[in-house]
């Protein structure tokens, strides 16, 4: 799965690779450091691993976050070599160009759509329309319906599903797998994106991935390189012992502190 995140910089003003870009989570512009993550969950465990990421620097090599996903997906697919099934991204990435390259590998994807993409559910009949615009009877409900998304090919179709997120809003999810018959399928598939959420939480929480201070983009670089090698780490250590990140992190200090009280590295004396 393919998500970006954005390291906090907004009280800075002189390190490099910091930009002013849109977040998610602030609902509005924020100055930071892009970064876009590629993360392999195991459906069956529920066990999820950083496989990939890169640096959004537009200024400094001239590619999107769309260029860095293809190239992540290009690079596990045709490199690495990684057994995967199933591509999930969010609406960002839900383009045209990146939807037909998942398809041409064989691999199956799932992502939900912006409320303004213009489809068509008529079959050509009636005029494109904003895909929130949707007639839905009780059965494409429960079912789904097929779609053709504008700009695609003529006879290219992708499957619908309207997927309920909370009481007040709904997700419009499509998928190129046509034997997906159930919108509750669609919605536990799309539930394990919530994986790479929790993996950028964990990496701005416990290993001081936003703390460097330092100005050179190289050091930025290479403490963002050295905080995911730490949260790789910790994972590892977690799984092998069956605690949490948190667990596992607050753990190390814990005994450090137990060992220091028994026996104290700089003994105190009282005059």
């Amino acid at each position: 799965m393919f998500d970006d995140t954005i390291l906090d910089k907004n009280f800075s003003h002189r390190i490099e690779l910091v930009r002013r870009q849109y977040s998610g989570n602030a609902h509005g512009i924020v100055k930071g450091i892009g970064v876009v993550t590629c993360v392999y969950v195991n459906p069956d465990t529920g066990e999820h691993w950083v496989i990939d990421y890169r640096i959004y620097d537009p200024q400094g090599d001239g590619l999107s976050k769309l260029d860095h996903v293809r190239d992540m997906l290009t690079n596990v697919v045709h490199h690495k070599g990684l057994a995967c099934q199933t591509v999930l991204m969010d609406t960002w990435y839900a383009t045209k160009e990146l939807m037909l390259l998942i398809e041409s590998m064989g691999k199956i994807y799932y992502c939900p759509l912006k409320s303004n993409r213009l489809v068509d559910d008529s079959g050509g009949a009636l005029p494109y329309q904003h895909v929130d615009a949707l007639d839905w009877s009780e059965r494409e409900v429960a079912h789904g319906k097929l779609i053709k998304i504008k700009g695609f090919p003529k006879e290219h179709k992708v499957k619908l599903f309207r997927v309920a997120v909370s009481t007040h809003r709904a997700d419009m999810v499509v998928t190129n797998d046509h034997t997906q018959n159930f919108t509750r399928g669609a919605q536990q598939a799309c539930a394990l994106r919530w994986k790479i959420e929790q993996f950028h939480r964990e990496a701005k929480q416990l290993t001081g991935i936003e703390r460097c201070q330092c100005r050179a983009a190289r050091i930025q670089r290479n403490h963002i390189a050295c905080a995911m090698l730490v949260w790789v780490r910790l994972a590892a250590v977690a799984r092998s012992t069956g605690q949490t990140l948190y667990r596992v992190k607050h753990g190390l200090l814990e005994e450090f502190l137990r060992q220091q009280l028994k026996n104290p590295a700089i003994p105190m004396r009282l005059a």
